[in-house]
């Protein structure tokens, strides 16, 4: 079999959905927050499963969710065995430009999943906390934990960055001739319990079936942005991925050869 390729994608919790972005810790740990669902979805009884839309209420996170965010639903893409309950790996995806990429990856192939997440104090208590008496707690990064005497690892931008967090190793990747929507029933044998399949109408352009013993979140993040900016990229991106690393990169999909992926593959293995 030929060596494996990779592709990551932006994925997660972002300043425009739902507000805020997930929050990575001065060691590099971090909480994977989805984004809310934005599309209409099929009554419970025409899932392909038989489970409920989670909402925010049902995620397992390590902080609290401002009140008015607890019934929203979640669009709980990617998911991961073990993670906010879930109990397969899969990923779909509706644009034709991530879904380009995507469907060209093989079984053993990678996706991957990078997000931009903000540096946050190990008990940080939630993107609301400052509703509480607690005046610009939001804003700590870096900088204020390192003037305070917190220990941040130094590959870690002082405020926000785009990280890897997770990774999906592919089973089968199904895509429809002509790069448009995947078939719902092909997409539902494949990944049955896929959020893009509580949509109505169905959308994803590619639907990727991971292995559930080798996929899942990383124990740490691997940075792609540079230690002095998340707006700047560092050589993951630069050297290694398709990206050129000019612009919003942090927004756009990367795909990585076997070579590049090889080396990819040993810095997430080291962290």
């Amino acid at each position: 079999m030929p060596d494996p390729r990779a592709v990551a994608v932006n994925v997660a919790a972002n300043t425009n959905d739902p507000g805020f972005r997930g929050p990575v810790y001065p060691d590099g740990s971090f909480a994977y927050v989805p984004i809310p669902e934005s599309a209409a979805t099929l009554p419970r009884e025409r899932f392909a499963v038989d489970e409920p839309l989670p909402t925010y209420a049902d995620l397992d996170l390590p902080f609290a969710l401002p009140s008015e965010l607890r019934e929203v639903p979640v669009h709980a893409d990617p998911e991961f065995p073990g993670v906010h309950g879930r109990e397969r790996a899969s990923y779909g995806d509706p644009h034709g430009v991530k879904a380009g990429r995507i469907a060209g990856l093989g079984p053993g192939d990678w996706l991957c999943f990078y997000a931009t997440l903000s540096l946050r104090p190990r008990d940080w208590r939630g993107p609301g906390e400052e509703r509480v008496g607690d005046a610009g707690a939001d804003d700590r990064g870096g900088e204020w934990l390192r003037e305070r005497g917190v220990a941040v690892d130094d590959d870690l931008p002082s405020e926000w960055g785009a990280f890897l967090f997770a990774g999906i190793r592919v089973k089968q990747a199904v895509s429809a001739d002509g790069g448009g929507v995947v078939e719902r029933a092909a997409a539902a044998e494949a990944a049955p319990t896929n959020a893009h399949l509580k949509r109505d109408p169905f959308d994803a352009r590619v639907v990727v079936a991971g292995d559930g013993d080798a996929s899942g979140l990383f124990d740490r993040v691997v940075p792609l942005s540079a230690p002095e900016a998340g707006t700047a990229a560092n050589p993951i991106v630069t050297a290694l991925s398709s990206d050129s690393g000019k612009g919003p990169w942090w927004r756009r999909p990367m795909a990585f050869d076997e070579a590049a992926t090889a080396r990819l593959l040993s810095r997430i293995e080291r962290e």
